[in-house]
Order: C-alpha cells, then structure tokens, then sequence
C-alpha cells in the first residue's frame, strides 16, 4: 500500500498544498482510466483538514486532528505507515525520520540555497527545519520526486544523491481553468482602468524579489504596476515600506484567484522577478489568459518558460519592460508549455512510479 500524507489538506490551498490536490485528483481519475493491475494508494485524512476530497479509487482514512505538523509528519504519519504496513507519500517538503521516510518531495531547497533570507528568530527555526527535512529526504528517502531539473540539480549539488534516486515531477496549470475572473478588484483600485499596468504576483517573500520592483519603478515613474501578495512571516521583503511611497506603485494586499485571473487579463505584461523558483506557477497562470509574461533568468524559470517569455536579470534593472513586453511569443511555444506542464501529465509521472 502507498499511503498518501494528507497533511495538504489541513492548509489553505496554494503553492505545494494546490501541487499535491491536484495531483491526487489526477491520480484518482488515472486509476479509473487503468485496467490493469492498479496501486493501491490510500490517503491519511486529519479530522480537521479543511478540504475532504471525494475520491473514488484512493480509500481515505480518517484520523484524529491535525494539532502540530512536525508532530503528524515526524510521528503520527509513520505509526501509521507502520501500522498498515504501507510505504509513506510525502508532498510538503517534509517526511518521517530515517527507514520509515518513505517517497517524499522536495520542491526546492530555498533554506538551504539562501539562508541569509531567514533572519528573525523564527525564520532562523522555519530554516533549520526545512533543512533537517531535506537532508532527511535526500538520505533516506526510497525515492523523491522534484519539480524541475534545476531543483533536482540543486539536491544533487547539497547533498550528493545518486541522481536515479530522483525523478522530476513538474507543477500545472489546469485548476486555472475553473477560476471565473472578478473584475470588482478594478472598482477597489479604479486607477489601474486608466492606465496600463505591470503585474506582479507572490507571497511578499525576499525572493520574489520586490528590491527589483522597487528599484525599476523609481527609475521609470511614468510607468505603473500592481503588486498582490501577502507576507509569510518575518520573511517578507524589506521594500514593502519603500513600495508604499511610490506613486505608480499600487500595493494590492491579498487578491483572490478570480481578481487574478482578471488583472491578468488586463495587464500590459505580467513580472516575475523573483531570484530562486523550483518552479513557478504564476507565470503559467498568466500565458494561459494570454498574458505576456516577464521573468527572471534565474534558477528553474528558463528551463519552464524557453521562448514565451522575456527575461530580466533579477539583480540588473537597466532594462526597458516597455521593450520587453513588446515581445509576442510564437503561439506554438506557448501552445506547447501549456500541454507540457500539466497536474494530468505530473500524474502519469507519478503513477508510473508505482506500476
């Protein structure tokens, strides 16, 4: 038996909790689609997650409340694998200790690369936690599964693993789809309908990279941009005050999926400066709404978008977005990232790990 680590399911879902429903749903359908001999893939279930999929071939097993994710991760979750003599499915960054660490993900190795972005107190614990997961992972692990080969670089690079120990399952984009855009976010900031606007979206993490934003608005104030995103912990850029005093910067706070999808459907260009991506989602979001998207040349983001973007250097701005956004990628390209990175495609992937 593989027994899925529901712990997704307790979180809000973005980012690796989005990554691991989709793909379960994904999984779920592929297992209908499979007449031959099937997995047999079971989900461990807190009795208070805030999501209860409704799956038809992965049994879900319900269990008491989620109180503590390093407490179900590092414990409750094994004694179970132990006790169903099943072998652990691990989406979030983090598995068991040792023997019982099972299949697990690591999506990037962020703490690891840039620990100079985790300064306050808290973030110096949320470091050294994610690091004593990935080289938990790295080491003893049966098999992981990464998001890109950047990523898979990366781990090899950190912690010498062999690198057939690790297979690269990329993100997608579908759940896009079912999104209805809200335009109400142009009657809550009126000003963005009377001008054209560069995009930005993120959690106000340090690497995605607002110093660049900052530093490019105040260079060209004729030009304006939307800025969304919320800020995780003490890790949140330091320009956010500086963002605040520029007059063609507007600071969007959280934005729904449905606000997101219609700025960038409005937007001259969608920017994504950040320096260190395993993957990056948004800009996918952003080419399937027809959005002209500009990214940083850094990390995962060449390997993902090849010719439908236009690149920045995450530490340059001497550059022109007015030039850049210019660009009209080939519809094929785009045509062809958007087939290619799929939950349905990451999901054969996966499934083709267990057969």
């Amino acid at each position: 038996m593989i027994l899925i680590n529901g712990n997704f399911l307790c979180r809000n879902l973005t980012g690796i909790e989005r990554f691991a429903f989709e793909i379960c749903r994904c999984l779920d359908e592929l297992l209908s689609e499979n007449k031959e001999e099937k997995p047999d893939f079971s989900i461990l279930v807190p009795e208070n997650a805030k999501t209860l999929p409704a799956y038809k071939n992965i049994d879900i097993i319900k269990t008491f409340p989620l109180k503590s994710f390093p407490r179900w991760d590092m414990f409750y979750f094994s004694k179970a694998c132990r006790k169903l003599n099943a072998k652990g499915l691990n989406f979030s960054n983090t598995a068991p200790y040792g023997k019982n660490c099972g299949y697990a993900f690591i999506h990037d190795i962020y703490a690891k690369d840039f620990p100079e972005d985790f300064s306050s107190k808290k973030d110096k614990l949320i470091k050294l936690y994610s690091c004593f997961h990935y080289k938990n992972i790295a080491r003893h692990a049966e098999k992981i599964f990464t998001v890109s080969e950047f990523s898979k670089n990366q781990i090899i690079k950190a912690y010498g693993t062999d690198a057939s120990k690790i297979t690269v399952i990329p993100n997608g984009w579908e759940h896009f789809k079912k999104v209805e855009p809200d335009d109400g976010i142009f009657k809550k900031f009126p000003s963005l309908l009377e001008k054209d606007f560069y995009f930005t979206l993120g959690s106000l993490q340090k690497r995605k990279n607002l110093k660049w934003i900052n530093e490019y608005a105040l260079k060209h104030p004729k030009e304006h941009f939307a800025v969304s995103g919320k800020a995780i912990g003490g890790m949140h850029s330091s320009e956010i005050g500086a963002l605040e005093n520029l007059k063609n910067v507007i600071l969007l706070g959280y934005v729904t999926d449905g606000e997101v999808k219609s700025l960038m459907k409005k937007c001259k260009a969608f920017v994504f400066p950040s320096y260190y991506e395993g993957f990056g989602i948004p800009p996918l979001e952003a080419l399937s709404e027809g959005a002209k998207i500009i990214v940083s040349k850094s990390a995962s983001l060449p390997e993902i978008y090849g010719n439908t973007a236009a690149y920045i250097d995450s530490e340059n701005t001497d550059v022109s977005l007015e030039k850049l956004s210019k660009n009209e990628p080939a519809p094929q390209d785009v045509k062809s990232v958007l087939e290619k990175y799929t939950y349905r495609n990451a999901a054969k992937l996966l499934l083709k790990e267990f057969i």
